[in-house]
């Protein structure tokens, strides 16, 4: 929470609370709807509606179902929930967005997935094998980046919920991390054994 200290400045905290609840609550959703449809004096079945939310949620559940494989790094298992999440939510997304938006995000995923598992098939015992891993890692960063472009975009557009784009940047932000992290990792068993 920010505050005002005497001096009238403002005192900005050196750490943020992490918050667990979604960007949308299903309780905002209902009160947001309620309000809509009194506006435009339409009835709404209040019980109805928040069956339907809590069902939008179901998506992200689902997902963190999915098990760890011990065999695959963690970054690789990461990016397969980000795949498996964004092909749970772009199923319902409207139809005329399913040729621009909805192929684009999922083949973005894949791609990564990919590049990540071309990635950790090379050995680092050249050189040359160094480079290349560098290179699908590099490929790996620029695809889950344009796949935050083409998400951001759709959240705009309609064709995916806040809350659901939150969730695709919050997965997409810890992937580059792990990606960078394994990079730098890498790089400092290189130079131990050079």
């Amino acid at each position: 929470m920010l505050q005002v200290n005497r001096n009238g400045s403002l005192k900005i905290p050196k750490q943020i609370e992490q918050y667990e609840t979604s960007a949308n609550s299903i309780e905002d959703a209902v009160a947001i709807k309620k309000a809509l449809t009194s506006v435009n004096e339409q009835k709404i079945n209040i019980n109805t509606l928040r069956e339907k939310l809590e069902i939008e949620d179901q998506e992200l559940e689902r997902i963190s179902k999915i098990p760890f494989n011990a065999n695959d790094l963690m970054v690789i298992t990461v990016v397969k929930k980000l795949g498996a999440y964004v092909i749970a939510v772009t199923e319902k997304s409207p139809k005329k967005f399913r040729g621009v938006f909805v192929n684009r995000m999922q083949n973005y995923c894949l791609d990564t997935l990919e590049l990540l598992l071309e990635a950790n098939l090379i050995r680092m015992d050249s050189e040359t094998n160094k480079i290349n891993r560098e290179q699908f890692q590099k490929e790996a960063i620029v695809k889950l980046k344009l796949l935050g472009y083409v998400a951001m975009i759709a959240e705009s557009s309609n064709c995916i919920l806040k809350k659901q784009y939150k969730q695709i940047s919050i997965q997409l932000a810890e992937a580059i991390n792990l990606i960078a992290a394994w990079k730098k990792s890498d790089d400092e068993r290189w130079r131990r054994k050079s």
